[in-house]
């Protein structure tokens, strides 16, 4: 029988996830589980190139844990664990950044753009984000990379690294490709919709939470933009607002485009922006009800970061062992 292929992503628990956290990745996620070894992180070891308040980072980062379970990752078919628990995260980012070249970082979109938001506070976490983000993926042999179109870019500077290294030392990382999910993997802002749906955005009209009640959710499908034609049609670049939320709705529902135009034909937005707001409501119910159970199980959710903690650092040591041992560091 073939061996699986192993998956690795994470999210930072910056803030609460979004409908596209949770329609973009997460709700993609817990398919895999059968086809794939799969390795799931609260990536909270990224989210401290800006300043975050301790006590929020560590709610939500327990709040993101329940989520994950609640949508359906199973913890014993998948490995889900908190990333600063396994302290060869930060080992190896050392030893790659030695890999790593000043232009390859500086060429990075994403630091261009945190630096632009955060002009108080550019620091070097911010410039070496990527090493990190190639530490997590190549310490698992990750085969795959579920990112979204705009993270592609950092698989291609974890293949660049991987490569320089493995020209110098042989065969050490497997070098990873990116998986994009095929419906979903882009759900953009209610209010902007030429912008991704984010949960630093701050038009809070314009993102969709998972743990939303919902009546806020009910409100924010109400007061999405849309345009002044009328017509539910399929167009991202004419009518990127509708396009958008015949996404969400497609996604939510499991229609067809063509199916969806044809059931609101001759009717008005605001019966298609209720449609789609009662969709997402429901979708989201039982994943809302089951994490806010999980949420008070503080010792379930302790047995499960521990345990994921314990098969991640088992995995990641054999290959930070076999780094160490290339660049001639003495065996500890």
């Amino acid at each position: 029988m073939d061996e699986k292929k192993t998956i690795l992503s994470g999210i930072q628990p910056s803030g609460a996830l979004t409908l596209g956290s949770y329609l973009g990745a997460i709700k993609n996620w817990a398919e895999l589980a059968e086809s794939y070894d799969c390795y799931y992180m609260m990536a909270d070891m990224h989210t401290i190139t800006v300043r975050q308040n301790p006590a929020d980072l560590r709610r939500r980062t327990l709040e993101q844990l329940a989520a994950y379970i609640a949508a359906g990752l199973d913890p014993e078919k998948n490995t889900i664990f908190i990333q600063s628990h396994v302290p060869a995260h930060a080992e190896l980012s050392w030893v790659l950044s030695c890999y790593t070249m000043f232009g390859e970082l500086s060429r990075m979109t994403q630091f261009k753009d945190k630096s632009a938001k955060n002009a108080d506070n550019i620091n070097a976490g911010l410039f070496t984000y990527p090493v990190l983000m190639a530490a997590d993926i190549l310490l698992y042999q990750a085969d795959l990379v579920p990112v979204g179109e705009d993270q592609k870019q950092h698989v291609e500077i974890c293949r660049d690294i991987a490569n320089r290294f493995n020209g110098v030392y042989g065969e050490v990382f497997k070098l990873p490709e990116p998986y994009i999910g095929k419906v979903g993997a882009r759900i953009m802002s209610l209010q902007t919709p030429e912008n991704k749906m984010s949960k630093s955005d701050p038009d809070q009209n314009g993102c969709v939470y998972m743990m939303d009640r919902p009546e806020d959710i009910a409100r924010k499908f109400k007061r999405a933009v849309t345009d002044c034609d009328a017509c539910v049609r399929y167009d991202v670049k004419e009518k990127p607002g509708i396009s958008n939320l015949m996404q969400i709705y497609s996604v939510a529902t499991g229609k067809s485009f063509a199916d969806i135009e044809t059931e609101f034909a001759g009717r008005g937005y605001g019966d298609f922006k209720a449609a789609v707001g009662d969709a997402v409501i429901e979708l989201l119910r039982p994943v809302r009800e089951e994490a806010e159970r999980l949420i008070k199980d503080k010792a379930y959710l302790e047995s499960v970061y521990r345990a994921g903690a314990e098969r991640a650092e088992r995995t990641a040591m054999r290959t930070l062992r076999k780094v160490y041992k290339k660049v001639g560091f003495v065996q500890r």
